[in-house]
């Protein structure tokens, strides 16, 4: 276990991850197979779909923050499943969902920094695809896509930042890299997504090839990476 500061707390809370909850959690990832009714009815979604796609976006606050984590302080969340937990909020205005995730099982990153590429990507992050693709139909690529952004502009800063841009380099290279992800899917969607440009080619621009349904969650708008005109 490693101690949290009061910056990286207020980072983590920025992307509405939380270490107290607000309010009783819902759910955690291991009950998430029958919690699509729920989600839509916080969020207003009209549908599974949509309603998937808004989860996963709040998902990729939490990866996002875990790579932040890593490049930035060299330690990640690595905790059971069940310990990712759920809780109705309201931001803005509006109904939403956030994450509460105990602090004490944060660690320092593994010599091999590989290997916990591959356990947020394979065992976080994809684990939490798998259930909400049980759920309903729903492209894999939109809901990988909702991770990309929150990461693009975590890179698009690092890599400016003299400080952190050389481990940034190596981190988004890894990120990238085909054999960690040929261990758990066909190809890396990553980078699939970026085709081989640096993050501060694609701000600002229509990088996503999917609509993340924002534009039709009651009180969000679209996205600014949305391919729709």
């Amino acid at each position: 276990m490693t101690t949290l500061t009061n910056d990286q707390i207020r980072q983590f809370n920025n992307y509405s991850v939380y270490f107290e909850a607000s309010s009783t959690p819902l759910f955690n990832v291991k009950s998430l197979g029958n919690t699509l009714p729920m989600i839509k009815l916080i969020s207003g979604a009209s549908n599974d779909p949509i309603a998937a796609s808004f989860f996963m976006r709040r998902i990729g606050m939490f990866i996002s923050m875990q790579f932040y984590m890593m490049t930035a302080y060299d330690e990640i969340w690595d905790g059971p499943l069940e310990q990712i937990q759920f809780f109705a909020t309201t931001e803005y205005g509006n109904k939403t969902i956030s994450t509460y995730i105990p602090v004490e099982y944060f660690r320092e990153v593994d010599e091999n920094r590989g290997a916990d590429v591959q356990l947020i990507w394979e065992q976080q992050c994809n684990a939490i695809i798998k259930l909400l693709r049980a759920q309903c139909s729903i492209s894999p690529i939109t809901l990988w896509e909702n991770v990309f952004g929150y990461l693009l502009w975590h890179y698009y800063v690092f890599l400016d930042n003299p400080v952190l841009s050389e481990q940034a380099e190596k981190d988004w290279a890894l990120l990238q890299d085909e054999s960690i992800w040929k261990k758990f899917s066909s190809k890396s969607h990553l980078a699939v997504y970026l085709k081989g440009k640096q993050p501060s080619e694609l701000m600002n621009t229509t990088v996503r090839t999917t609509c993340c349904f924002s534009k039709d969650v009651p009180g969000l708008i679209k996205c600014g990476f949305c391919p729709l005109v």
